[in-house]
């Protein structure tokens, strides 16, 4: 069988978890089809990325060290078809591209990039940007990605992460654009399946007996759940370290009980914004049509869906905050009485393992004191030791 790697890089908010999260419970089954998802742990590709990238991410950055070398070497011993894949691949350079790609040694490499329409995807990488700790506030964050300098961190973020053209020229730059592969996601109201099939299709997963069960999501935000968490970022990013903002503030809050909120405005563009982001996914499509690549999908989706009625989320008045934030509330007594439990049971635990390590010391004590009794008692000067111990020990009493 022939070696082949499917590099999926990006882009960020186009099904990416979802797809990850197949390939991970799946590993078994992809095996034995001769596909090798290689991963001990969800996020060892975003660990590989990260050491790929030498990028700094709160700390976590130091359980990345050498994760990208291992994963090619994994992928380097197998010899069937291989699948890489995470979001922020999409920011390399071209001289990561380069070691990633020589890396992966004499196999075919397949670039896939999953795009999504500029519509769509600008109020999304705001909302992620307050996911994760960021209290900027809606109109700064529209004015920073499209100011033309694009040299603020947010700004040189989003267009690394965004500029289609941009991302498959520095990683398909090399390869034959028959081997450069984009994934479109569907427009709103779209089937619901629909985007799996083409990564399916592209990936070569159709007909294997996978679990399609979703397990780990990135899901959304309303506008009021969106808006109370910057609010709550503006009180919370100095009191509270990133790695406990995450269980707490990202999972318990953001994507376990905010990300529920389904009958809550979606975001989206006010009509300038929106007529920019149209404009320029028009020029995007016409540079990915003239190059060839393989399309799972259709270009056209990447224009995105009409203007809607907008709403601002820097706007939100208090009565629309009071229910997201009563939901925000409840779920953290809730987290808080579990934490409670979990405490009240390691003290038990604790307890006991003092109790079983006190009885331990005392019959170990008692069994010296039986060897030393014993071992005196077998001699005429010992019992006398004996005698002499026990009439002073009567003596003191």
């Amino acid at each position: 069988m022939s070696r082949r790697v499917l590099l999926h890089v990006g882009c960020p908010k186009t099904g990416t978890s979802y797809l990850q999260d197949v390939l991970l419970r799946n590993q078994s089954v992809l095996r034995e089809h001769g596909i090798l998802y290689p991963a001990e742990r969800f996020d060892e590709h975003f660990l590989a990325a990260l050491d790929l990238m030498t990028l700094p991410w709160g700390g976590i950055e130091t359980e990345a060290v050498g994760v990208w070398d291992s994963l090619a070497a994994q992928v380097r011993e197998w010899h069937g078809t291989s699948i890489i894949s995470h979001e922020i691949f999409a920011r390399a350079t071209p001289t990561q591209v380069e070691r990633a790609l020589a890396s992966l040694g004499d196999a075919e490499v397949h670039l896939v990039l999953s795009v999504r329409d500029l519509v769509r995807q600008v109020p999304a990488e705001w909302q992620e940007n307050v996911k994760h700790r960021s209290h900027i506030t809606y109109e700064r964050f529209l004015r920073t990605i499209r100011d033309p300098e694009r040299d603020s961190r947010i700004g040189s973020w989003f267009w690394a992460v965004q500029e289609i053209p941009d991302i498959l020229e520095r990683w398909g730059s090399s390869l034959p654009p028959e081997h450069v592969h984009l994934v479109t996601v569907p427009p709103p109201g779209s089937d619901r399946g629909e985007l799996w099939r083409r990564f399916s299709r592209t990936f070569g997963l159709d007909d294997l007996p996978l679990d399609l069960t979703a397990e780990r999501e990135n899901p959304s935000l309303g506008v009021p759940e969106t808006a109370l968490l910057r609010t709550v970022n503006e009180r919370v990013t100095s009191i509270i370290a990133p790695p406990d903002y995450r269980p707490l503030v990202r999972e318990t809050l953001a994507h376990q009980t905010l990300s529920r909120g389904v009958a809550s405005a979606r975001l989206g563009l006010p009509p300038d914004d929106h007529a920019w982001a149209r404009r320029l996914s028009r020029e995007w499509i016409d540079v990915l049509a003239e190059r060839g690549y393989d399309v799972a999908g259709s270009l056209d989706d990447l224009l995105g869906p009409d203007a809607g009625t907008f709403i601002d989320p820097d706007a939100v008045g208090a009565d629309e905050l009071l229910p997201p934030a009563l939901d925000a509330i409840s779920a953290l007594l809730v987290e808080a009485a579990r934490l409670r439990a979990v405490e009240e049971r390691l003290h038990e635990e604790l307890r006991e393992a003092r109790e079983e390590r006190d009885r331990a010391r005392r019959t170990t004590t008692y069994r010296v004191k039986r060897k030393v009794v014993t071992t005196l008692e077998g001699s005429p000067a010992g019992r006398g030791t004996l005698d002499a111990y026990r009439r002073l020990r009567g003596r003191k009493a």
